[in-house]
């Protein structure tokens, strides 16, 4: 049974492209799925996460703080400079260029512990990463957003802070308190949660996708092209990054695979709650975890086999 649940969850990039792809041939079947029950499945997969992480794996932040920083840094400096370079570069349209912004300046995707699995590469370092730069995106993502897009429409900073609070933070802390004072239930759902993320993660996706059909199919390709870009950079910016500051390859390659892989999700939920008048702001940020998620299992299997 677990082996199977771990099949589902290592093959997420292939049931968000199936879930996307039915939102475009068919709007009705994801269109319903919207607004409050979007924010509500976010809060599951960042739920999830928690439940995974122990108060253990904070401190072992204190064992490779060098390695983490780097991450982090990384992270947080390479994704948001390669968002808005692409989106000027392309001259995407206002609401696109703002969505590929918000996704490049969100934190790293919970995506990437599965993926440094695949990898082979190191696991424990992959998951602390996504836990620090996710309770440094309750600043940063909030703050780059509106030093990178604030110039294109106006960026409620405070309101961002406010979101990345309640959607991540929150059922974070949720999740880490059930693994720390009730074990038993952590342990029952931990097999579970990866696939659940899974399958809420494709949801949200073909939702945003259904919503904007029309669009998606008209500003298709030049999107889709700067949405490949931005995760090519992240991917190969980040290996060589980490490898500039001479670290061995497993640690090289979870950094490749933290700072390319985004949580596209957060990334949905800001652009609908902050960018109502321009609801196109959320597309890049749904096609975003389909690209990183293609990428980041091709390269995985490419590492995974000795490259």
């Amino acid at each position: 049974m677990r082996r199977s649940l771990e099949l589902v969850a290592n093959l997420f990039p292939l049931w968000v492209l199936v879930a996307c792809g039915l939102a475009l041939a068919e709007p009705g079947w994801f269109a319903w799925f919207r607004g409050p029950a979007i924010v509500a499945a976010l809060a599951v997969i960042m739920l999830g996460m928690g439940i995974t992480l122990s108060v253990d794996d904070f401190t072992r932040v204190a064992t490779r703080p060098l390695a983490v920083v780097t991450g982090v840094v990384a992270q947080f400096l390479i994704m948001p400079a390669a968002g808005w370079s692409v989106a000027t570069l392309l001259d995407l349209e206002t609401p696109l260029a703002v969505g590929l912004i918000l996704v490049a300046c969100c934190p790293g995707g919970t995506a990437s512990n599965v993926v440094t699995y695949i990898a082979r590469a190191d696991v424990a370092l992959s998951v602390v990463m996504t836990a620090c730069s996710t309770m440094a995106a309750v600043v940063l993502t909030p703050l780059l957003t509106k030093l990178l897009a604030g110039q294109l429409v106006e960026v409620d900073a405070l309101g961002l802070v406010a979101s990345t609070l309640q959607v991540v933070v929150l059922p974070v802390a949720v999740g880490v308190a059930v693994n720390r004072f009730v074990p038993k239930v952590a342990v029952a759902v931990q097999p579970l949660a990866p696939v659940v993320s899974v399958l809420a993660i494709a949801l949200v996706c073909a939702s945003v996708i259904a919503q904007n059909a029309a669009a998606v199919w008209t500003s298709g390709p030049r999107l889709l092209a700067a949405v490949v870009a931005l995760h090519g950079i992240g991917f190969g910016v980040g290996y060589m990054f980490a490898r500039a500051f001479g670290y061995d390859l497993p640690i090289s390659r979870t950094i490749s695979i933290e700072v390319g892989m985004q949580n596209s999700g957060l990334g949905v939920v800001l652009a609908q709650r902050h960018f109502p008048a321009e609801p196109l702001t959320a597309v890049p940020c749904a096609i975003s975890s389909v690209v990183h998620s293609l990428i980041g299992s091709g390269l995985a299997c490419w590492w995974r086999l000795g490259r």
